[in-house]
């Protein structure tokens, strides 16, 4: 089934200058970029994207993160893009991230890890119309 995912690629993304080589493997495993701007987010977006997580212990830095410098937003296509994406992605944490994904490969934290991933259908929906909204 042909899905649309929301990607970000992290301040530490862009900071490392990783953006084309990790941009790179999604091309390869066949998804298409639909959308891309590069930005920086506030507070205000931060929250908005990470709602779910606003009042649990972790999320304080991980919005101080997210919000340290620009990021890039993107929506990618492709047959079952949200799992590709995930599979591509690797395991949250970095340091337990199997070799081959980008957190496997490039990333040795659990927040600085490089990319955000849409988990679901629903969240893909939320995420694409919250960071693209003329794309819904």
């Amino acid at each position: 089934m042909i899905q649309r995912t929301l990607v970000l690629l992290k301040p530490d993304t862009v900071r490392r200058g990783l953006i084309g080589e990790i941009l790179g493997r999604y091309e390869a495993k066949g998804l298409t970029l639909v959308a891309m701007d590069l930005r920086a987010i506030d507070e205000a977006q931060a929250d908005a994207h990470y709602a779910e997580h606003v009042e649990r212990d972790f999320y304080p830095p991980l919005r101080a993160f997210v919000t340290s410098g620009p990021l890039v937003a993107m929506v990618l296509e492709g047959d079952e893009a949200i799992e590709v994406v995930r599979a591509v992605n690797g395991a949250t944490d970095g340091r337990v991230a199997a070799p081959g994904s980008v957190r496997g490969d490039l990333s040795l934290s659990n927040r600085e890890n490089l990319v955000h991933g849409s988990d679901s259908v629903q969240s893909a929906a939320r995420e694409i119309d919250l960071w693209f909204p003329d794309l819904t």
